[in-house]
Formats: C-alpha cells, structure tokens, sequence
C-alpha cells in the first residue's frame, strides 16, 4: 500500500474495472432484489440532491449483492420533453432560425443527435460516484421498446374508456406554448397591487366592490359571488351587475368558497382563467369566456379596445379605463404567489385548451364499464392501506393517500414536437382515432372515417412514460427480448417481471403525487403487481445553514468539485456565469470568496458518501457541511493508516488461522464488538437508518479498532509469547477484511483498494471484494466475559492518560502507579493486565497500597470501587489536582441529575421499556459510587 490516500488515483481505476467485469448484473442466483433509479432529465448534470439519492440507492444494492441477492439496479434516462426541446430551440435560435424552419421530423431528428452527443453527462458522472448500476440495461424512456409501451397504455386506456379529449382549464406557459404540470410550476412571492372595483348593481343605486390582483381578467368575469349566509348581500343574490368596460351583465351568485369575513365578502368569477374559479363556474353552470390567446394577449372575445394587446398591456390600460370611469375605488400594494414556469420563467396562465385527459374520477363509465376511480385509483389507494406498499418513514403515506382521496383527471398531453406522439388521429369531421398506426385506428374505428386523417401534434406528458418505468424497463409488453440500438439484449419480460415488484423506491417527497402514485396506478393496471414493496422518502439536501440551495444565493455545491477538488477563480466563475443581474452577481462572488478564500480541498468520492450516509436520517431536510465532509476524509485517512500498520506487523507469507480460540482477551473483546456492530447495522439497513448504520460503523472503526485494539495489540505483537503474537495478527487481519466488507457498500473505492493487499494474507481467491459475502453478525461468537474484562482495561488505562494529559505529564514518562481498594475482581485484573498495563500506560508496574496503610498525595482516576492513584510527588502540581477533581465531580453530579430527573418523571418511568428504567437505575447506582470514591479522594490530598 501507499503511504498515504489518495482518492483521485484509486477511484480512476477501480470502477472501469468493476464494469467491465460483469460486477454490477444480476447474478441470477438467490432472491431478487431490484432498485429503480428514478431516471433523471437526459438534459442534466449531477447535482448534490442526486448525489446523496443515488449513495443511498448504491449502498442498498451493494450490501444486498453481497448478502447474495440477485440484484439489478435498473438505471436509464427521461427525455425530458420541455427541457430538451428548449435546449435545441436555443440552439437554432443562436442560429436565428427557429423549430418551424426546421419542420417537425428535422427538428425531432435534431434532437435526437443532441441526444447522441451530450444526453450521456449525468450518467458518466454517476460513474464517477460509484453508482453499481447495471449499464448494460440502461434504458431511455423514447427508446423503441418504451415508446411500444406507451402507445399499448395509451391505446388500452383509450379503448377501456380511461383516456379521453376535453377543453379543460389547465397551467399554459405562454412562452412555451404548452401545458405543464403543477410539479412544473414555482409560486413566487413577488410585490404586486390589490385594486378595488366597483361593479354597479343593474336597476339600482347599488353596487358591489371586488377586489383583484389581475384586474385584466375582470373582461372574462362571468359573475361575482357571496357567501350564502352573508346578509349584506342577501338581497342581492339572483341581480345582475354591469359588468364595467363590457357591456355585459352577469349575475350575483351565491357559493361555499367564498370568505365573507375576507374583504368585501365578494368575489369576481373568471372561470376561464382561475381554477377556483372554474369549480364554482361547473357548480352553477357559467358558461366561461376565455379572454387570451395562447401568447397571453387579448383575443376577440373582449371589447375591441383591448384586442392584440398583451396581457399586462391591457392590465394598465384597464386600470386607466376604471379610473376614468370612477369605478377603481382603491389601489394598495400587496404580497402575491405569483405561479412561474420552472421551465422559461413565464408567469403561468390558467388557459381553456383542448386536451387528453386519464380518468382518474369517474366510477362507471357509460358503456357501464369501471370508470377511473375503480380502476385506476382504488387499487392505488388499496396498495397502500394493505400494506402491500409501505413508506418510510411511515407518515408520508398519509400525503399519499390523502391526493389519491382528492385526486383530479390527469392532463397527459403536452403542445411539443419532442415526445412520445399521442397515437391519435382525427377525420375531416373531427371523429378520433386510436390506434398503434393510422392503419390500426382504423381497423379499430368505430365509425368509417371522413376524408383523410391527420395525427394529433401534441406529446406525452413526461411523466406518462415515467409511471410505466417499473414494468416497461423490463421489458413489458414485448413476448421476447428487447434489444438496444446497438443490437443488445436490454431486457426480457418473460424472465425479468422476477423484479417486480422490486425491493424499494428512493425518491423525493416532492414527486409522491407526479410519479410514485401514478408508477402504482400503471402497474397495478396492467400486471395486478405493485410496482415496489417500500418506498424510502429521502430528504432534501440543504447548506451547512439549513438554506434551500440555490445558484442567485451563491450556496449551491457541485459534487464533482467536493471529489476532485477546485480552485477559488474557476469556482467563483462557474457559480457567477449563469447570473445576468449584476447585483446578484455580485454578491454571489463576495460569498464564495468569503467562504471558500483556498477554493475547495479535494475530498474524494468515498469522504462525500460517508457524508451522505452520515446524514440520511428521517429528516424532512439535511444540513451539508463541508466541513463534515472534511471530517470523514478524515475518517478515511484513519482506516488507511491503520490498515498500513496491521500489513506492515505481518511476515511476507499468508497468515493460518490459530488452532484455537483467539489467544488474548483483547482478540476475544475485539470480535464481539465486531459481532455487536454488525449486528447493529443490518438492523440499520432494514430500517433504512443509515445515519445510525454510519455511526455504528464509523464508531467500530475509529475508536475500537483503530484507537483501542490497534494499541491493546502491540504488547501481544512486542511480546515474548509467539502463539499470542501469530493469533494477534490473524484478528488483527481478520477484523479489518470484516470491516472493509462492512464499509464497502459506504466506501467502495478505498475498502476495494485496502482488500487487494489483504485479501492474499488470508488466502482469499476472489478477484474484488464486491465478490465477498456480507459479513453476518451470526458468523461471529461473542465472548462476554473477555469484553468485561478489556471494558475494565480501558477505563483504567483511559483513566491514567487522562490524569496525564489534564496534569500536562509527559506521554513518554514513565510514571510509578499505585492502586487502592478495589475487589477481588480487580485485583486479579490487575495481575492478569500488568505487564499491558505498564507497556500502553508508560507506567513502573503496578503497586497495591495496603489497606489501612497511609498514601502518599496522589491524582486518582476510579474505575467502580478501584482507585488508579499517580504519587504528586515530582509529578504534579497540587492545585492543579484540586481542581480537577473538583471538576469531574461536577460532572458526575451533573450526570446523576440528569439521571435522577429522568427516574423522577412518572411519564418516564410508566411509559419507557423496562430494560431502559433498569439502566437507567443502575447508572445511578454507578454514578454514586465513582461519585464517593472521587469525594474520598479529594479529601484525602494535603489542605
């Protein structure tokens, strides 16, 4: 081994060799066990929310591997219809040509080649953190034989009544020219203004006020409404109002919604461009009248003064209009969630478009088959309530199943070239049909067409082709294989639905509702299975200061800077150049040099997934500190060293197992803890706790192994005693391949390097340590009374070196040590322990002061009722001592509080396991009894 870790140097070459080997496919032995990687935009580049989602996937499928699973992590990417098609049209726009200059098949074949040459960056960098995926079943969700399953969806749903084209009120980007989803959709706080509006009462000196944020859309009001209980305007219900700037009149409605405590109690109707609006316009029957065109400007059904005129355009103008007239009563500045597209920043315009719709509501449709909810949805909630999915944590299957109780129609149809083409056709006189081709649709039309057909131009939704992913990456609905373009075999229904459903989704809570719901809805539609058995809600990675990460704030981090390190100016360029307003460029790069004045130190890829690990807890939101990332760098610079010191106490040749037991206490004590802490983290594993598994694993490693076995080994290993020095090594070597395997599914890349110069000491054969079992807790045997004893050792060499450390005593000066008091148990401890004593201590060998007989001044440590006494004579000072003691016996007097207060709360001691009441109890009992030893002490030492 090198002398020192370098990242850099071994993750370069252990991960080519890992794939190339066949490491990372199923090995068809044992039971399945499959992950779906959520496919990430082919449009994007890693960042630190897939980084940590995809650690925690790589550590499942790694420690599942090793426990003999056949696993497949199933990995491929989404076309990302709105995203990538942006993408190719800035491109032609720098080229001062846009999609339509191109034609649809050149501009989609466009995008193909885009696809070709850059759609592969996140997933070479999910290489670059380890991600143990099976390449070589990669799939692509416009690949042909997920494009097949979509169409087969689509169709079937269709001809069972579940799909269907409506003109309903959707989230319209103005700018992209397409309906998005809501997940598409940001609400920004951004000031605006709330205006009052006079609207005259018809054949009366009445009138009512309304308040508005978008006085614009007043020109499609279709009514105003009341609360029905709000007797200000009782008398008012069933007259109409002139609508102002119109001419038109509309009613006085009367409805739930309304807040008659908010306001005036009154609220404008625009069903065309207001969800809420839409609702109350369904439940009264308004007809709503859609005031913009598809670009937001104002269309021929508002008064001709305002037509052409862009939206915020006529806002103005409407406002100058109402002000003349003497209507606007009052203008004051206000808070507004503004809803903007994630995609190109354009406010969002509640639009009437025609669209193709999921039937997730209706219960019988007309030909009297099950309608949405009973086929679609029910199942979906079913899955859950059973069981049969669970979430972690547990609480996150209330949000789901509360959206399922409240669910809408699905809008599936998005206005884009790039996608998955509704399979659709239309005939002169507007009959649809549906079908694989225009061939298919019509042999399956249920009328003779009209003339000639023409396919419908809009695209999937996304997250169409998304929701089939846990059963169409396998090869659904294909009879036999299904080949790449590249003419390999990427999947086989027939023998690969063995992974559905597969072990686990890891996904974000912010697409339960957009993807995990809709993945069950699909699959349990079209194989009766449910897509996965649990689904892990990760949390949401934040700054080391809890603050949402983003680029205007300066406070994003990029993993690949964490791994390879980056110096101050690259950094601060590559976080300004994407930000067009100089201010915030500004205090962007003031950040950044303020928090990173040396750029970014090198971690490497194990350090950050230690990281990771460490703080995937239940949390809703995690704190990323890179200086925890420093620390566990830190943790794997320890395992390094320690690894280079067992290898450099061993001879050229293997090392044979003892005949025997472990031949010292310290070997016996070592194993069961190792046997403890395994145990512990297939617990962790189970439950999903990796915080905890990291912990149990880190604490093992640094302070068991590394700080104490390391050390209690070197008196067997300097020793006389060569049965005890060759069964030393062989634990020694033992526990640290054990502890690799461990780690492995944390640190792959430094627990494979270290293996490779272990493995041949043990006469191991495998060419990587991905190819060795999981060490099981079970294959260990704990030896109680051993740890007893070495847990005493501990605390009376601990207690020594801190006597040393507190009183500023040389480490290397050797030191006479007295003992008091003290059992038979201790005593003969210490006749068992000396010579280890005196060796690891730098002590003169221990000496028993006789009861009764006088002591000389001297700082003590206690261990139960033994006192570890070091003579202040020419050693200590003795204020110094005085005040020691006085501290440490307010820290045990403290602890004892916090014991007795506890024992003290009935709450505690009715509701608590016995078992932890017990401990408690006898912490008290041993806090009591150091606490009488140290007071004993203190008076004992000269006034």
């Amino acid at each position: 081994m090198e002398k020192s870790f370098e990242p850099a140097q071994i993750e370069s070459t252990w991960y080519e060799r890992w794939e190339a080997s066949g490491a990372f496919k199923p090995s068809g032995q044992g039971e399945p066990y499959c992950i779906l990687l959520p496919p990430p935009n082919v449009t994007g580049t890693l960042h630190m929310g897939h980084a940590f989602q995809q650690t925690v996937m790589d550590m499942l499928v790694r420690y599942q591997r090793m426990r003999g699973m056949n696993t497949l992590w199933q990995v491929g990417t989404d076309h990302a219809g709105i995203a990538t098609q942006k993408i190719v049209e800035n491109q032609l726009a720098a080229e001062q040509k846009s999609r339509h200059d191109l034609g649809r098949d050149a501009f989609v074949e466009r995008v193909w080649k885009w696809k070709e040459e850059s759609g592969s960056t996140i997933t070479n960098q999910m290489r670059r953190i380890g991600a143990a995926a099976d390449w070589s079943r990669e799939r692509f969700t416009m690949d042909e034989g997920l494009s097949a399953a979509v169409r087969k969806v689509f169709i079937d749903w269709y001809r069972a009544g579940l799909i269907y084209r409506g003109n309903r009120l959707v989230n319209w980007d103005p700018l992209l020219g397409t309906a998005v989803s809501d997940l598409e959709v940001n609400n920004v706080e951004r000031d605006g203004h709330l205006w009052s509006i006079r609207y005259p009462v018809i054949g009366s000196d009445e009138s009512v006020v309304v308040a508005t944020t978008r006085p614009e859309t007043m020109l499609g009001d279709v009514a105003v409404a009341v609360h029905p209980e709000d007797g200000r305007y009782a008398h008012l219900v069933g007259n109409t109002l002139k609508l102002p700037l119109t001419g038109r009149e509309i009613p006085v409605i009367a409805d739930d919604y309304v807040d008659k405590d908010f306001g005036t109690g009154c609220v404008k109707i625009t069903p065309a461009h207001d969800f809420n609006d839409y609702a109350i316009g369904q439940r009264h029957n308004l007809a709503p009248i859609n005031i913009f065109t598809l670009d937001a400007k104002v269309n021929e059904n508002a008064p001709e003064r305002y037509r052409g005129m862009d939206r915020y355009e006529a806002r103005k103008a409407v406002l100058a209009d109402l002000e003349a007239l003497g209507l606007l009563v009052e203008t004051k500045s206000h808070k507004l969630q503004v809803p903007v597209s994630q995609r190109s920043d354009a406010v969002i315009e509640p639009m009437l478009t025609d669209q193709w719709f999921v039937d997730l509501t209706s219960d019988v449709q007309k030909d009297g088959r099950p309608g949405g909810r009973k086929a679609i949805t029910e199942p979906a909630l079913d899955a859950v309530r059973s069981g049969e999915i669970k979430f972690v944590p547990e609480n996150w299957s209330t949000t789901y199943t509360q959206w399922l109780d409240n669910i809408q129609d699905w809008c599936i149809s998005r206005q884009l070239w790039w996608g998955h083409r509704i399979p659709a056709w239309y005939d002169e006189a507007g009959n649809i049909f549906v079908g694989e081709d225009e061939a298919d649709a019509r042999a399956h039309a249920s009328v003779a067409p009209v003339g000639a057909l023409r396919q419908d131009e809009d695209v999937l939704d996304t997250w169409f082709s998304s929701a089939l992913w846990p059963f169409s990456t396998l090869g659904w609905p294909a009879d036999g294989p299904v080949k790449n373009e590249r003419g390999e075999v990427v999947a086989n229904w027939e023998h690969d639905q063995v992974f559905l459903p597969s072990a686990v989704l890891v996904t974000g809570f912010d697409i339960i509702f957009f993807w995990v719901a809709r993945m069950v809805m699909a699959t349990k539609y079209f194989t009766g299975r449910a897509p996965f058995r649990e689904v892990y809600i990760n949390a949401i990675v934040r700054d080391a200061e809890g603050q949402k990460m983003s680029k205007s704030k300066g406070n994003t981090l990029d993993p690949l800077d964490l791994i390879d390190g980056i110096e101050l100016e690259p950094l601060v360029e590559k976080s300004t150049r994407s930000l067009l307003i100089p201010q915030v460029r500004e205090k962007v790069e003031k950040r950044i040099r303020k928090e990173y004045p040396e750029g970014i130190k090198a971690i490497g890829t194990d350090a950050l997934r230690f990281t990771f690990a460490a703080l995937a807890s239940y949390s809703r939101t995690i704190n990323f500190d890179l200086k925890r990332a420093e620390g566990y760098k830190a943790f794997c610079n320890k395992l390094w060293n320690a690894a280079r010191f067992v290898l450099m106490n061993l001879p050229e040749s293997e090392i044979a197992a003892p005949a025997g037991a472990p031949a010292t206490e310290a070997e016996r004590w070592i194993l069961t803890r190792l046997k403890q802490t395994l145990g512990e983290v297939e617990q962790h594993f189970v439950s999903y706790r990796f915080d905890l598994l990291a912990q149990a694993l880190y604490e093992f490693v640094w302070n068991e192994y590394c700080d104490w076995f390391l050390e209690l080994a070197k008196p067997a290993l300097n020793g006389d005693d060569a049965a005890a020095a060759a069964s030393t090594r062989h634990t020694l070597l033992v526990v640290l391949e054990s502890v690799l395997r461990a780690l492995h599914p944390i640190i792959p890349f430094i627990t494979e390097e270290i293996w490779q110069s272990v493995a041949p000491k043990l006469g191991l054969t495998e060419d990587s340590l991905m190819q060795r079992p999981w060490p099981r807790a079970d294959q260990t045997v704990a030896d109680d009374a051993a740890t007893a004893e070495i847990e005493w050792f501990k605390h009376v060499l601990s207690g020594i070196r801190r006597i040393r450390s507190e009183m500023n005593i040389s480490p290397g000066k050797t030191i006479p040590l007295l003992l008091a008091d003290g059992d038979t148990v201790d005593r003969d401890r210490v006749a068992k322990f000396a010579a280890q004593i005196a060796f690891l201590a730098h002590t003169e060998t221990p000496q028993w002061i006789a009861a009764g007989a006088d002591e000389p001044a001297a700082a003590a440590a206690v261990v139960g009722t033994l006192r570890v006494l070091i003579p202040l004579a020419g050693l200590i000072d003795l204020d110094a001592e005085k005040a020691r003691l006085a501290k440490e016996i307010a820290r045990i007097e403290s602890e004892i509080r916090k014991c007795e207060g506890k024992l003290g709360n009935a709450s505690f001691v009715a509701n608590a396991p016995a078992e932890v009441v017990a401990q408690e109890r006898q912490r008290v009992v041993d806090w009591n009894t150091t606490l009488g030893a140290l007071r004993e002490q203190a008076g004992k030492l000269p006034q």
